[in-house]
């Protein structure tokens, strides 16, 4: 997609991060924005971003994994804008847990609105999709969808789930107008981490030390990673890497896929970590 001027973009979780930047930017590209978060209060700070630029936006408070609701914001997307070009399932949750304490209502929690909210995104948006002359959706996954890391089962299982669900969705979708992308954002400075649910039987000082071991491993900003997807979208690239470190977990599960957790040591941090 080259031309991006009196496009319809929606975006989910653009209250904050990466969602809150591709806002702008596309509003910046001349877009027709339809945005929604689960925080009003979030979303409104991003409207006052938009506003300054674009009066062609609406907002949306929405729950991504509550499925009668996906559907009645893609109604109100279509009655507010006629029609939609791109989707980006951007929103998402993150938790802290260890699969011994068998916290399944914490883990379902996550899977609803990583994994189901895409689900429900593309569900209810595809027939519009389909209609429009040329169409892409974005569903972002993480580097956490290519290699797995312990304390982040659920984490992990959503954002594979996501790769998983996209790459077949591509392929399904191969011979229509919608073009299809899975983002894979390595570290990015938002407030994923720091907004984590932390389940029962992980400590407050855990979740410090990981909140602090991810800020400081986050190299790239929510501005660059917003700037990289809209990249792919133009070269309708079918798998956007975004950030060195997101190349360089992709490249190392790539050639030692049986042994990159030894290589990184994550079994024995892991360890260190819950043992201190």
């Amino acid at each position: 997609m080259r031309n991006f001027k009196d496009k319809v973009v929606v975006i989910t979780g653009a209250g904050s991060g990466i969602g809150r930047s591709l806002a702008v930017q596309f509003a910046n590209l001349g877009c027709h924005l339809a945005i929604a978060d689960n925080s009003m209060d979030a979303l409104q700070e991003t409207e006052k971003l938009i506003s300054n630029i674009t009066n062609n936006y609406s907002i949306h408070h929405l729950d991504v994994s509550n499925r009668q609701k996906v559907q009645l914001f893609a109604d109100e997307v279509i009655k507010n804008h006629n029609d939609i070009h791109i989707l980006i399932n951007n929103a998402g949750v993150t938790l802290l847990d260890r699969m011994e304490y068998g916290n399944i209502d914490e883990f379902k929690w996550l899977m609803d609105i990583n994994f189901y909210g895409v689900i429900y995104g593309v569900t209810m948006f595809l027939p519009y999709l389909k209609n429009a002359e040329e169409a892409h959706i974005v569903n972002i996954s993480s580097t956490f969808g290519i290699m797995a890391m312990p304390g982040q089962a659920a984490y992990n299982s959503s954002k594979f789930a996501v790769r998983g669900f996209t790459e077949a969705l591509r392929m399904e979708l191969c011979d229509t107008s919608v073009n299809v992308s899975c983002v894979h954002p390595g570290g990015i400075k938002t407030s994923i981490a720091k907004n984590a649910r932390r389940a029962p039987g992980i400590t407050a000082s855990t979740k410090k030390d990981v909140v602090e071991e991810f800020n400081h491993q986050a190299i790239t900003t929510s501005d660059k990673a917003a700037l990289t997807i809209i990249k792919g979208i133009k070269k309708n690239k079918k798998r956007i890497l975004i950030g060195i470190d997101a190349k360089i977990m992709d490249l190392l599960v790539r050639i030692f896929p049986n042994s990159y957790e030894k290589i990184l040591r994550l079994e024995n941090r892991y360890r260190e970590r819950m043992d201190a």
